[in-house]
């Protein structure tokens, strides 16, 4: 999905920042989706970088991985950007400055998709859905203790924001045309525009 909203306003030699490159799945499967974009992956932990280069195999040839942060990552202009499954590990406190930052690396109008947890965060919405990241995975055949660590750990420790504050901050760092297209569970993503 995220290639194909990238795609809709990429051009066809697309230089793709990715933020959160993490084991190389997603550049794996956005170089496999287009053979003439390049990318840029860019990640804090060297062993997930080292394993996403093992992932891409001769693709990594289409890849430049870097080890840092947003902040530090190349400046581009990149024709596109990708953040999956990442802002939720990315403070608070940072979240609008890392999303000045890819937006500031991005050509105008250039797309940028974004999908991580994010539910109401009101204390009494947050516990229910938090209970129903529970019932979901136990239906999903997952351990039901587990699927309560999971839980427990989520709410304890992502500082997670609400649907609504994260499109505010894509609007606050810059980004035009915030459009949700994925609601799945406790997953929100969203495409914008430089």
């Amino acid at each position: 999905m995220a290639a194909l909203l990238v795609a809709e306003h990429a051009p066809e030699s697309a230089n793709v920042l990715v933020i959160g490159a993490g084991g190389g799945m997603e550049l794996k499967a956005l170089a496999q989706a287009h053979s003439q974009w390049r990318f840029v992956g860019v990640d804090p932990s060297q062993p997930m970088l080292d394993l996403a280069a093992a992932t891409l195999g001769a693709l990594a040839e289409r890849v430049q991985l870097h080890h840092g942060y947003t902040d530090t990552a190349p400046t581009g202009p990149f024709d596109a950007a990708t953040c999956l499954l990442t802002m939720h590990f990315v403070p608070v406190e940072e979240r609008k400055s890392t999303l000045m930052e890819i937006h500031r690396r991005l050509k105008p109008g250039a797309p940028f998709v974004m999908a991580h947890l994010s539910f109401p965060q009101a204390p009494e919405e947050r516990e229910v859905w938090l209970s129903r990241y529970v019932a979901f995975a136990v239906a999903s055949g997952v351990d039901a203790q587990n699927a309560r660590k999971a839980a427990s750990a989520i709410g304890s420790t992502l500082p997670l924001l609400s649907p609504e504050r994260e499109e505010e901050l894509l609007v606050e760092a810059g980004f035009a045309n915030v459009r949700l297209f994925y609601a799945g569970m406790a997953f929100r993503g969203w495409v914008a525009q430089a």
